[in-house]
């Protein structure tokens, strides 16, 4: 069974995306990721999470497997962000692509929605809204 995972809206600890990460990790290794997902493990915003967090992906992969909650992950990370650094990032986050063409993100976002059959969908300003329509969640 090919799956997406969570939405990059859920919160572990106050901070967007990174439930979304685990998801993708343990779907994965479960056999049930859909496979457009797996030539991005540990890259994009993965690895851009990781760093905020302070933690390698292989090793965050292998607690993530040894089990637990997404809390528990979390805590297990060695970076605990601080309540502005958790702000920044889910602002970041949650812009993504919107107003990015200087880095070429806009761009990218661009790309995805043309390969999906939405490039005519004005309303999917941010990565986080393409996922959304993308994955089923929204119309």
């Amino acid at each position: 069974m090919n799956r997406v995972p969570r939405s990059a809206y859920d919160r572990t600890g106050g901070l967007v995306y990174f439930a979304r990460m685990l998801d993708k990790i343990r779907l994965h290794a479960a056999g049930e990721l859909r496979a457009d997902f797996h030539a991005n493990l540990g890259a994009g915003f993965d690895a851009r999470c990781c760093r905020l967090l302070g933690v390698e992906y292989a090793a965050l992969r292998e607690r993530v497997l040894a089990g637990g909650s997404d809390d528990a992950v979390l805590a297990w990370c060695t970076v605990q962000p601080t309540d502005e650094q958790a702000l920044v990032w889910n602002k970041f986050m949650l812009k993504r692509g919107w107003r990015d063409e200087n880095d070429g993100s806009t761009q990218e976002l661009e790309a995805y929605k043309a390969a999906s059959g939405l490039a005519h969908r004005g309303d999917l300003v941010t990565f986080f809204d393409y996922y959304e329509v993308d994955e089923g969640r929204r119309p």
